[in-house]
């Protein structure tokens, strides 16, 4: 197939940027959207010009590394990652938008590439487990009921992928902390920090310039692992028994 891509070009955090159009091939409906997008490098490279820049890792939809918006969606037109979206979702002659998340918090840094350290700030403040050192314990040393189980194994689904905040009209990240929150609040070894937790993740998701939460639900609809909107509403209840036993 054949396709025009409009893709956002910036050539650093201090430049403007700018939508460049771009024709493309001779693309199988097989490839995926990355392996398209390196097709068009390869012909930028062999031109002289200069190649766009994304962010990818293990093409498996595994790790979130990659992350765009495209055609005005979160990851495209499929729930799943851009490295699993393929080809043949789209037609002959189609033309694309490719654009990098926009947030406030995720400051582009070159083309489609975004800074989502702040991700990694949230997580650093509270996503952790205070535990004894040494070996590891028997596996059924601490017994875990099966509800509780299922909710921290749905939650621990989050990849970090940052649909969420893009996709959200206010670049909230209330689905991303919560799905750390619910996590490990489910959890026996989540209980020492259960307050602290929340109440530290909250305050450095509100410091890093993340959006307020206004419940449109976009959020939910592009997390490419299917982290529920309720777990917003697990974690403001948490937060508010956290914050009224510290005498907020």
């Amino acid at each position: 197939m054949n396709l025009t891509l409009r893709i956002w070009r910036q050539s650093g955090p201090d430049e403007a940027g700018a939508m460049t159009t771009y024709e493309v091939r001779n693309i199988s409906e097989d490839m995926s959207f990355l392996e398209m997008l390196d097709s068009l490098n390869e012909e930028l490279i062999l031109r002289g010009d200069e190649p766009v820049a994304f962010d990818h890792d293990c093409r498996e939809g595994i790790c979130g590394a990659c992350g765009m918006v495209i055609n005005g969606q979160a990851h495209g037109p499929e729930r799943t990652t851009t490295c699993q979206l393929h080809m043949r979702h789209f037609g002959d002659g189609d033309t694309i938008d490719i654009e990098p998340w926009r947030a406030a918090a995720f400051p582009v840094v070159k083309d489609l590439v975004v800074d989502r350290s702040a991700f990694d700030r949230v997580i650093g403040s509270g996503g952790y487990i205070t535990a004894p050192t040494g070996s590891a314990p028997e596996a059924h040393a601490t017994p875990v009921a099966k509800p509780v189980a299922d909710t921290a194994f749905e939650h621990a689904e989050c990849i970090g992928c940052g649909a969420c905040v893009a996709a959200c009209p206010n670049g909230s990240a209330m689905l991303f902390t919560s799905a750390k929150v619910v996590h490990l609040n489910s959890l026996p070894q989540g209980q020492p920090e259960r307050e602290t937790r929340v109440l530290d993740m909250v305050a450095t998701m509100d410091t890093e310039g993340f959006g307020g939460c206004t419940n449109t639900g976009e959020c939910a609809t592009a997390c490419p692992k299917g982290i529920p909107l309720p777990s917003i509403a697990a974690m403001n209840k948490e937060w508010l028994r956290a914050a009224r036993k510290a005498g907020r």
